[in-house]
């Protein structure tokens, strides 16, 4: 597993995490974290909790869905011989989803209005299973990042748990941030919530013609054989 493929899997976190659908989510946890504003200790163990439950959600999904596409030799095989012309289509697809031109108002919630009022009345520890159930409430923007992206990272680099679990923490960071800053009382939080919504968009539209532009070349390079390394 490379530094490359450990970066990729936090970026497509973040990246995550910022993109609209769960933005919005972590939005939402981060409302259920200044409910505590005054007590420290229970807004840090909040933060926590949520960014483990995240990655716990996404690590088990993870787990579940490669074991059972690499526990067939005949699968394995496969995918170890045409995984770089798979890559090509799915890079497109994902690209083409960040950027807003498939997959426009498709979601799966799981933690509705009824589960954060439940939440806002509970304890502290109700963080970790509101981080389970927004790690798997999807929209196209995280579906795409975690199916086609993770999914294929992870793959391609034989990791069914470290890369998952990078991708996880990435996803909520921006909790984990604000949590600090709620925590210590910052009068800064209102800003900081502004420009992350104001990057969010450029910063999306960066990754996913980067997505684009990727999938073009593995479509060129692996399926059509054209010599564009120059050897």
């Amino acid at each position: 597993m490379s530094w490359l493929a450990v970066g990729s899997a936090l970026w497509l976190g973040v990246l995550t995490s910022i993109s609209p659908c769960p933005l919005a989510s972590n939005i939402a946890a981060i409302s259920f974290l200044t409910r505590r504003v005054g007590r420290t200790r229970e807004v840090l163990l909040s933060g926590l909790l949520y960014a483990a439950g995240r990655t716990a959600a996404y690590v088990a999904l993870a787990v579940v869905l490669l074991a059972g596409l690499l526990a067939t030799g005949d699968v394995a095989r496969f995918l170890q011989r045409y995984l770089n012309q798979i890559l090509g289509p799915v890079l497109i697809l994902v690209g083409m989803v960040l950027l807003g031109m498939l997959g426009a108002g498709l979601s799966l919630n799981l933690a509705g209005r009824g589960v954060q009022d439940r939440a806002s009345k509970g304890g502290w520890w109700w963080s970790g299973l509101l981080g389970v159930l927004f790690a798997l409430s999807f929209c196209p923007v995280s579906a795409g990042l975690f199916f086609g992206g993770l999914l294929a990272l992870s793959a391609a680099s034989g990791s069914r748990v470290i890369l998952p679990a990078l991708f996880g923490v990435g996803t909520a960071l921006p909790v984990i941030a604000f949590g600090f800053l709620i925590a210590f009382g910052s009068r800064y939080v209102g800003g900081a919530f502004n420009r992350l919504t104001q990057v969010e968009r450029w910063v999306r539209t960066i990754t996913g013609v980067v997505f684009l532009l990727a999938g073009v070349y593995y479509c060129l390079a692996y399926i059509y054989g054209l010599p564009l390394t120059g050897s």
